[in-house]
């Protein structure tokens, strides 16, 4: 598959790329798709939550009332989870959500998110371009000109340009990252993938050798 290079005006530079058929043309699988997007989210996951169960409340451990004759139904302490202020039933414990994903399912994966942004034409591959200062307002109009200002849009990098990420800081539907950075969740959660020319060989090289 081929893709014209544009430049940072939107206009063909006369340049094409080639996206090879092995990233970006396999027969795409889904549920390794959805494992590699669940264990990615999982592992954000800080897992630190924590509620009180019954041992772990403050009060009284005396029986409240004595056990028949009441009228009502026996109870044991005030740190039952019954009453109001006792303890949870099966409340969160601290732990830990992350699981292991083979090396294979996850490559397979991040193939497949490309394959179907390459079937959806939703790559645009951009010259090289470097901004002399963090401009938000330039950022705007480099996506405007690349006609991806109406989507969620993903810029790849070969190599950090600090610049080109603060100008899209302030941009919400707007994200910069490093090719070698690039995961199923950021990919199937952009609209369009804006790739500068540098990384298409990149992704070449961390997609096609493992």
């Amino acid at each position: 598959m081929e893709l014209a290079v544009l430049n940072i005006e939107g206009k063909d530079t006369g340049r094409k790329v080639v996206l090879e058929d092995f990233i970006f043309g396999i027969e795409p699988n889904d549920h390794a798709i959805y494992l590699d997007v669940k264990q990615y989210l999982a592992n954000k996951r800080q897992g630190t939550h924590k509620s009180k169960q019954r041992n772990e409340v403050s009060g009284s451990t005396r029986k409240i009332k004595k056990q028949k004759g009441t009228g009502t139904a026996r109870a044991g302490s005030i740190k039952s989870p019954l009453f109001r202020g006792g303890g949870r039933v099966f409340g969160p414990v601290p732990r830990d959500y992350s699981f292991k994903l083979n090396k294979k399912v996850k490559q397979l994966a991040r193939k497949s998110a490309l394959t179907y942004m390459a079937q959806k034409n939703q790559i645009v591959v951009v010259e090289e371009f470097i901004l002399d200062a963090p401009k938000t307002k330039e950022f705007i109009k480099i996506r405007t000109n690349l006609k991806v200002d109406n989507r969620k849009c993903t810029f790849v990098l070969p190599e950090v340009n600090s610049n080109v990420v603060l100008s899209a800081r302030n941009i919400a539907d707007a994200k910069v990252m490093l090719a070698s950075q690039l995961n199923t969740y950021e990919i199937m959660n952009a609209g369009n993938l804006v790739i500068s020319e540098g990384s298409v060989g990149a992704i070449n090289r961390l997609f096609g050798f493992l």
